[in-house]
């Protein structure tokens, strides 16, 4: 298989660096110094630190919000504040003191106590965190300079701004723990989940972003996909030979993303989807029940992405989906009478696209390069080759049996779909197994070779701003700042209790990050990403109560007919790399002139442009038409029709009053991001049409219908901020 360019180097931190909200005004330093720096036991000043006075200036490590970086509408809700969130503008600077203790009231996990304050060189006021092994330092003169150094500086002291730069945020009455603004809470909402509903959003202003986020996250999973198929009757064997439909996966899919009520679980299992891959396009004709199959590799990213990386790690090579995609079902030792090798695909993939990459990167996902200048690569062929070994003698687990006889007498027994491939000891490899810089020696079992070879990639250096720089791009902005990856790197290294790959504790660092929520984040040209059509789709459902009248949920939401293909269906992947690589750049742009990466364009096109609107005109207005709704089979019946159809009623109410119904859709589904000039024109267009409160049903609902394609048909929607 090729290789990907997965490992692209961050663009720079451009002027426009991304600033936050007031709640998270610093986001400290996510750098933790060399041991040999701390001089041993008690902590010392580091050279480089006391003589940084020429260092290099780093805003993204330490982005703030200033007056001057809000939105109108930001500045409008602190004037009206009794004792304002934000001042208008700061009368005088912070003193260090303040500074370092609003640091380390608002971010423990950087800045835990307690600290030691170091006698300073060169007149530095030096505090070091041995918790997390971290320098922050403030010069002693009129300046108040900060500064800071770690591995993700390459242990050079970096300068951070000067304590006045913060005074807007340090000197906040409150911080800023709860939205602003609704659009504040929009926008929060649609980074973290789908839909931003009213309700959602008050609940959001109620109880801030994080004591609302945490309130998702500690929510029970609930019921699997995998029961949800049983439970529709797709696990009966009979003529209708489920255990070869695959398109059960579409429909469990498509039920989750529009429907289910935990929608950050759901989100971010379709972000892990788009990250450790498999498709449906790849699990071959010999893999009976493939729907199941389908289904149970997303039941473990349901259920280990509010859990450990390691776990996750260790279930997916073991899926039997996986097996089958990535060539570990059936793979067997080397076996030179015949010229046989194990099969390295597996092997290869595990290492560059679900753990390291390509090449060795520093703590903000910059790759570290060579005396020459040049990248360094994390593995070589025969680190692949050897590590090949360790996925030898793994396979489906046939030992479950064949359905009963008679027709189809041939298929194997459901559990074969979920049950984790079982190693036959007899088929592994019994040769040394030497990689990345570690040796399993000959005759080591299938099992503690395995455990091996993931705990050496689970604690491999990489695997923090590797993952947590996709991470980013799906949920937030396709071009994070280096200073993102490394602070969200560090939360995968250590949650603050010293448990590293807690991907709740990742999930959470990314969505509350001051650049995620920073005002400043709106007016920079070179933040946000492109909203994908899967997420769109699921958005539409979600936001307004989309719902299937046979409750069996079997929308054809799939490339099958041209005109309104969206290129993108959830699980269904064109290869191993996803339906757009990381690191893609698209040609001929402003964004390829800074090297800014933009992954979901790579999907977008002169065709899908169009199609988009297509697919918005023909399902948005009545809903999806389905065969046979009422029944598990793919067959036409009476009940034919539109069965996946959305609730409109509320919009219907607003279609007297244009404004409103164009203002509540800007809020739900762009956040506020709608230009007045797109506003104007969308409100024009629907006036042309005269609609009135009194109209029947069916035609207040076309408005409505127009009006939504209107509105996530237009660019502010499209690229989500």
């Amino acid at each position: 298989m090729e290789h990907a360019n997965t490992a692209e180097a961050p663009a720079a931190a451009t002027a426009t660096a991304s600033a936050t909200a007031a709640s998270a005004a610093v986001l400290p330093l996510a750098l933790s110094a060399l041991s040999a720096a701390c001089g041993g036991g008690d902590a010392e000043v580091p050279q480089a630190l006391a003589d940084g006075r020429s260092a290099p200036y780093r805003p993204d490590l330490l982005p703030h919000d200033r007056a001057s970086d809000l939105q109108p509408h930001h500045r409008a809700a602190l004037a009206g504040a009794p004792a304002g969130r934000l001042a208008a503008r700061a009368i005088r600077s912070p003193t260090a003191d303040e500074f370092f203790e609003w640091a380390e009231r608002t971010f423990p996990q950087f800045f835990p106590g307690p600290a030691q304050t170091l006698p300073g060189a060169n007149g530095l006021l030096v505090r070091f965190y041995p918790g997390t092994q971290i320098y922050l330092s403030v010069s002693n003169d009129a300046r108040l300079a900060i500064s800071g150094m770690g591995p993700v500086t390459n242990n050079q002291a970096v300068s951070l701004g000067r304590v006045a730069d913060f005074a807007d945020a340090v000197l906040a009455p409150t911080p800023a723990a709860a939205p602003l603004t609704d659009e504040d809470a929009a926008r929060f909402l649609q980074q973290a989940q789908f839909s931003s509903t009213l309700a959602q959003i008050a609940a959001v202003r109620a109880k801030g972003y994080a004591g609302w986020l945490d309130e998702q996250l500690a929510l029970p999973m609930g019921q699997t996909g995998w029961d949800w198929l049983i439970e529709k009757g797709y696990s009966v064997v009979n003529e209708w030979k489920h255990y070869n439909n695959g398109e059960t996966t579409r429909y469990m899919t498509w039920y989750q993303l529009m429907s289910l009520p935990d929608q950050v679980r759901r989100r971010w299992a379709l972000a892990l989807s788009e990250t450790f891959v498999v498709s449906m396009r790849g699990l071959g004709d010999s893999s009976f029940w493939p729907g199941f199959m389908m289904t149970a590799y997303w039941d473990i990213l349901c259920k280990h992405g509010f859990g450990n990386y390691r776990d996750l790690l260790h279930d997916l090579t073991l899926n039997p989906a996986m097996g089958a995609f990535l060539n570990t079902k059936g793979n067997e030792k080397e076996d030179a009478t015949i010229g046989r090798f194990p099969d390295e695909n597996y092997a290869r993939e595990v290492m560059q696209l679900f753990s390291i990459g390509l090449y060795e990167l520093n703590l903000d996902g910059s790759p570290k390069l060579n005396a020459q200048g040049k990248p360094i690569e994390t593995y070589t062929a025969s680190d692949v080759s050897n590590l090949a070994r360790v996925f030898t003698g793994y396979d489906h687990d046939f030992s479950v049996g064949r359905v009963p006889e008679g027709p189809p007498h041939f298929a194997w027994k459901l559990p074969y779909a979920r049950n984790p491939m079982p190693l036959n000891p007899a088929k592994h490899s019994a040769l040394e197994k030497k990689f990345l810089g570690v040796t399993i020696p000959p005759n080591t079992s299938g099992p503690e070779s395995l455990k091996i070879a993931l705990d050496t990639l689970f604690n491999h250096p990489n695997v923090g701003p590797f993952l947590g720089r996709q991470f980013i791009q799906r949920l937030v902005t396709s071009n994070p700042s280096a200073g993102y990856v490394a602070r969200v790197a560090t939360v995968f290294n250590s949650n603050g209790a010293g448990v590293r790959g807690d991907l709740k504790a990742v999930l959470r660092a990314i969505l509350l990050d001051p650049e995620a929520r920073g005002a400043a984040s709106l007016a920079s040209t070179t933040f946000g990403k492109l909203r994908e059509p899967a997420v769109r789709i699921a958005q539409w459902g979600q936001s307004f109560k989309v719902r299937s009248i046979f409750n069996t949920w079997k929308p054809v939401i799939k490339a099958w007919r041209q005109g309104i293909d969206v290129n993108q269906y959830p699980l269904d992947a064109p290869s191993v790399f996803n339906f757009f690589r990381p690191g893609y750049i698209p040609p001929g742009t402003e964004m390829a002139r800074i090297g800014a990466t933009a992954p979901e364009f790579q999907i977008m096109n002169e065709s899908t442009v169009p199609s988009w609107s297509n697919f918005i005109a023909t399902y948005f207005q009545n809903g999806i038409r389905v065969t046979g709704p009422d029944v598990p089979q793919n067959i036409s019946t009476a009940a034919d029709g539109q069965d996946v159809v959305p609730d409109y009623s509320y919009e219907m109410s607003l279609v007297g009053d244009l404004d409103a119904l164009v203002r509540h859709l800007n809020l739900v589904l762009c956040a506020g991001t709608l230009s007045a000039a797109s506003v104007n024109t969308i409100v024009a267009a629907l006036r042309a049409l005269h609609p009135r409160p009194t109209e029947s049903d069916e035609r207040r609902q076309g408005h409505v219908a127009r009006a939504l394609m209107f509105v996530m048909s237009a660019p502010e929607y499209i690229v989500q901020r």
